[in-house]
């Protein structure tokens, strides 16, 4: 049995920061994302019979180290789910820079997710396929759906699921601005565990959160885009200072990120509605309507030599893309 799914990644907008339990990747607090239709992840999940162990690739070349060991801990689930010893041939290749705060562990676990349980032959309810998504990566829960999407952090494994939002009049767009694409120094999940155990901020981020999750939810079904920008921006910014207060700090921007980070300022001061966010990276992506998306994007350009760009819209969940 082969099952090939595909899954793209997501930007939060009301961040997932820190986590209450490793092992079962409970988030501290519950956050907001937009899927994007862009950069997807597709993953191929072959059952081995007789093999002595899991192989995996992520575009043609082995993997190893720890990226092994988390793709073979997740299959190890997968499998005791399933009442299976079978091994398995994962294949794999995304789009977007890895480990460069770019939500590629997002749509790799849920295409992981996804061609796992189809392989092993588990049916699984779309909520279930999120909890199963997020043992993987945490955001990766909220990549089995397309368009906007709450993550909730609930009490215990059963109820930390995402699902998607209501439909909304909201018109959105975000430019994403690769500004360095190779791997970023501190991991997110060490990142988060030094941020929860040492920042003095950490407990006023997790006190905060619950309230701007209401507030964007309220703005996205007002569809007031610029209310939705105001908070993303804030929270994004509240999520890394929580970082700067970690011992040793995390501290992943660079000067090109504080230069994007001016100039999506000065696009507003222009009169262009725009709004940064960040994730664990030094990478900015810019909210905007899609009217917008082209005048950003050449505003960036103008103003970074080496600038990578992404123009993505609200995308799809994760699906089933072939089967042998």
């Amino acid at each position: 049995m082969s099952i090939t799914a595909v899954a793209y990644p997501n930007i939060a907008l009301i961040k997932y920061w820190g986590k209450r339990d490793e092992t079962f990747n409970l988030p501290a607090t519950g956050s907001l994302s937009m899927t994007l239709d862009v950069a997807p992840t597709r993953t191929t999940v072959t059952l081995a019979p007789g093999a002595d162990d899991d192989v995996a690739t992520w575009r043609g070349e082995a993997m190893s180290g720890d990226d092994l060991t988390r793709v073979r801990s997740f299959l190890d689930l997968v499998r005791e789910l399933a009442g299976s010893r079978v091994r398995a041939v994962v294949e794999t290749a995304n789009e977007i820079p890895t480990g460069a705060g770019l939500a590629s562990s997002a749509s790799g676990f849920a295409a992981l997710a996804a061609a796992a349980s189809g392989a092993y032959g588990l049916d699984l309810t779309e909520r279930d396929l999120s909890r199963l998504a997020r043992r993987g990566s945490g955001s990766a829960a909220r990549s089995v759906f397309g368009a906007l999407v709450q993550w909730h952090a609930g009490r215990d494994d059963a109820s930390s699921y995402a699902e998607p939002l209501p439909a909304s009049a909201l018109e959105l767009a975000l430019v994403v601005a690769v500004l360095s694409p190779g791997r970023k120094p501190v991991g997110s999940r060490e990142a988060m565990r030094r941020t929860a155990a040492t920042s003095p901020f950490f407990p006023a981020w997790v006190a905060s959160v619950p309230t701007e999750l209401e507030a964007m939810r309220r703005a996205i079904a007002d569809a007031d885009f610029g209310a939705v920008g105001e908070l993303a921006e804030a929270n994004a910014l509240r999520m890394h200072a929580t970082m700067l207060g970690a011992v040793p700090p995390v501290r992943y921007w660079n000067a090109d990120t504080v230069a994007a980070l001016d100039l999506v300022a000065q696009l507003r001061t222009d009169g262009l509605s725009a709004y940064a966010t960040m994730d664990a990276g030094p990478n900015v992506k810019v909210l905007c309507r899609p009217q917008d998306a082209g005048a950003v994007a050449e505003r960036f350009t103008a103003a970074f030599e080496d600038v990578n760009l992404l123009i993505a819209g609200p995308g799809p969940g994760v699906r089933i893309e072939g089967t042998r």
